[in-house]
């Protein structure tokens, strides 16, 4: 995995808009004109869109007489989910050392007595 390739593909996903496309075409192929129809962006801001995800390796997009399927391509997420698993990893290992101090600490703790008040103290 190049880390020039990681980049890439986090700055396409980046954008709420390109994030939302891949999500739609996790279904299955589409169209251009499918999957802009529910952005109230341009035709060409759709396009753009679509470029950078293409450039990024996260679609490819055919041309099938009038029809331009695009497919979503899984392998740049899988390198992201790779880099990601790491630090999941880690997060986990914190986790759980956090949840053995805590319990140390419960173990520990004393029980305060509990003082009653006096009527006339209210």
């Amino acid at each position: 995995m190049v880390s020039d390739r990681l980049s890439i593909t986090f700055a396409a996903l980046a954008d709420p808009t390109r994030r939302a496309i891949l999500a739609r075409l996790s279904i299955g192929e589409t169209s251009v004109t499918d999957l802009a129809r529910p952005f109230k962006i341009s035709g060409p801001a759709i396009t753009k869109h679509l470029k950078v995800l293409e450039r990024a390796g996260l679609i490819s997009r055919t041309r099938e007489a009038q029809w331009r399927p695009c497919r979503i391509q899984a392998a740049p997420l899988k390198d992201v989910a790779t880099w990601i698993e790491d630090y999941r990893q880690f997060w986990e290992h914190s986790f759980d050392r956090l949840n053995q101090y805590l319990k140390v600490l419960k173990k520990n703790k004393t029980p305060k007595p509990v003082l009653k008040r006096k009527k006339n103290e209210r």
